[in-house]
């Protein structure tokens, strides 16, 4: 039976029917769904973990019991997991682990652009990397048994593209597996102290050198020969962008990105005239092979940022037919993202753009807030960084900063990578106040459970987190919850967190709008009494999706009688679109706000 499948519910599909059994990662666009689909077949476990280093060790626990393991995380994931990964590279599997790395050309949602391709010539790990979604279901499989026949934890190298585009897929049923875990007693194997991690080290080159071996031989290392003009070195999606535009081209198409079969590449290369390299982002084919001596053509005509199409590649080949539409010379508005109608970052960032304080950020939706009209947030690095970042500048500030540094965190990022700084800044009298937006639920990837919203990844209840018990045993002295639909106390709240010594925590308590679990009320959607109106422009100030301005003259069937010379026009709120979450109405200082 055929479906047509994402690239992400492809992975997933493949490692149900290979006999997977096990899953761990952290959420992060473009990887999410792997482990959100995986999660729905009969007989598999799967979790959602704190962070991606957790994730990888639960993944080495279960491969070492003998389970056929995926972790799951996006490419800057692979950071928080770097500590544990070089070194399982020396210890091996015994089982089977997958490691699914998804990078994100063009940064669709990302702080970076890393080449994770990189990694896996750093650790000395094999990576396989597919073009569709047929491919993605028959790479994890590939790379499961890679795993098991070489000891070696193996990469899969998902892409934006690749993950979320859509293409057929044929499925076949589950293979029947048995239950091969047990405990394993084998210290020299994973103990790795020096003496057993010299050792070791030697069996990873002894590895990488059985590994290149196999690579010159490997199925899907293919060769496709249509002329001698030219040739074609690449892999993943920009084999599909070139093979659209340049279908009379030779090509070799990897599917092992690490190691690579140099004999295969220097025969392909024998045969064509001129190559070309084409790969999105690093150099990181084009380098090794002009290592070997061979005379490719590859960054000095394609760009080394964003992900390509077919009309990047055929610009960098052949030139601008003059048939391209020069894009710079059409109009468009500007559409930036924004945050939700109602969603409860809105009203504290309101109040945190008007404290006259450095707002140290993080990853989540809250960082869309830097934004005009809010402007509430000034940093953004990566996943816990604004708690760190925060006790530093107060730090280096000394006196000159007290009452002016924040840093703000989300609840699941809080979970990932912010406890252990928040314990520092207690550890070393810190001086700023730490904001932890709660909105019961990982909103940006898309309402995925953490440890906080007492519920797992299948759905079974569980013990619930509270941030403001774990502060409290973490030594923060002063703990305050707010509603941030509440402006008042929160910007009272926040000025007095900011007058006082040490560190403080606020937790700034509010569902996403958008999870339903949690919405105990009906909405109640506001409106614009456009009599009473004064064209203050106050409700402006919060960049809220529903609010607009209508000036006079482009509306019809308004009494504008009792409205001065001065006043140009009058807000106006689309109720479709409304959650009533009463921000505007807190800032109607002329009543003009009312229920629909």
């Amino acid at each position: 039976m055929n479906e047509l499948m994402s690239g992400n519910e492809a992975v997933a599909r493949g490692a149900y029917e290979h006999g997977a059994c096990f899953g761990a990662g952290y959420p992060g666009t473009p990887s999410t769904e792997i482990l959100e689909e995986f999660a729905k077949y009969d007989g598999v476990y799967a979790e959602w973990c704190p962070n991606e280093k957790v994730a990888l060790e639960v993944g080495i626990g279960a491969a070492l019991a003998g389970a056929k393991v995926m972790a799951v995380m996006k490419h800057v994931g692979v950071n928080v997991a770097a500590d544990p990964l070089f070194t399982l590279s020396y210890t091996g599997t015994n089982g089977a682990l997958v490691i699914i790395t998804a990078d994100d050309p063009s940064l669709h949602s990302s702080q970076n652009e890393q080449d994770n391709r990189n990694y896996a010539k750093f650790a000395k790990i094999p990576m396989l990397e597919p073009a569709d979604s047929q491919e993605a279901k028959d790479y994890i499989k590939i790379a499961f048994d890679i795993s098991e026949k070489f000891d070696t934890p193996v990469f899969l190298r998902m892409t934006t593209r690749v993950s979320h585009s859509k293409s057929i897929v044929k499925l076949e049923d589950p293979v029947d597996t048995k239950d091969t875990t047990k405990i394993r007693y084998n210290p020299a194997k994973y103990v790795m102290v020096p003496f057993n991690a010299r050792v070791a080290r030697v069996g990873v080159e002894k590895r990488l050198q059985e590994l290149r071996s196999f690579a010159e031989t490997f199925p899907e290392n293919r060769v496709e020969m249509n002329g001698t003009d030219a040739g074609i070195i690449t892999a993943g999606m920009p084999y599909n962008y070139a093979k659209d535009v340049f279908p009379e081209y030779s090509y070799l198409k990897l599917g092992m990105v690490h190691p690579l079969p140099v004999k295969l590449i220097r025969e392909f290369a024998s045969k064509v005239k001129r190559i070309y390299v084409i790969e999105e982002l690093d150099p990181f084919l084009e380098e090794q092979l002009k290592a070997q001596g061979l005379n490719v053509t590859g960054k000095e005509i394609f760009p080394y940022t964003n992900e390509f199409d077919p009309g990047v590649v055929k610009t960098a080949i052949g030139g601008n037919n003059g048939n391209l539409i020069d894009l710079s010379q059409l109009t468009i508005p500007p559409r930036p993202p924004n945050l939700c109608p109602g969603c409860p970052h809105r009203g504290l960032f309101y109040v945190l753009g008007k404290l006259k304080a450095f707002v140290a950020g993080d990853i989540g939706c809250y960082t869309l807030s830097f934004m005009k009209p809010l402007e509430g947030l000034d940093s953004c690095i990566c996943m816990g960084a604004s708690i760190g970042m925060s006790h530093g500048m107060s730090k280096a500030l000394k006196d000159k900063g007290k009452g002016k540094v924040i840093g703000v965190i989300g609840d699941s990022t809080f979970i990932h990578s912010g406890i252990t700084p928040l314990l520092n800044m207690v550890y070393n009298k810190s001086n700023a106040v730490i904001v932890i937006c709660d909105n019961r639920t990982t909103a940006m990837t898309g309402m995925q459970e953490h440890p906080a919203t007492g519920f797992t990844l299948q759905g079974e209840e569980t013990k619930t987190l509270d941030f403001a018990v774990l502060a409290s045993a973490l030594g923060i002295d002063s703990v305050r919850v707010i509603d941030p639909y509440d402006i008042k106390n929160t910007r009272t709240v926040m000025k007095e967190e900011l007058s006082k010594d040490g560190p403080s925590v606020v937790i700034s308590r509010r569902a996403c709008v958008l999870l339903k679990r949690d919405q105990a009320d009906a909405i109640k959607p506001l409106k614009v009494n456009h009599e009473k109106c004064t064209g203050c422009k106050a409700c402006l100030g919060l960049g809220c999706p529903p609010i607009s301005w209508k000036r006079f003259e482009d509306m019809s069937g308004v009494s504008i009688e009792k409205k001065t010379k001065k006043q140009e026009g009058i807000a106006v709120i689309d109720t479709s679109l409304c959650n009533g979450c009463t921000l505007c109405q807190q800032l109607c200082s002329a009543g003009a706000i009312e229920e629909v």
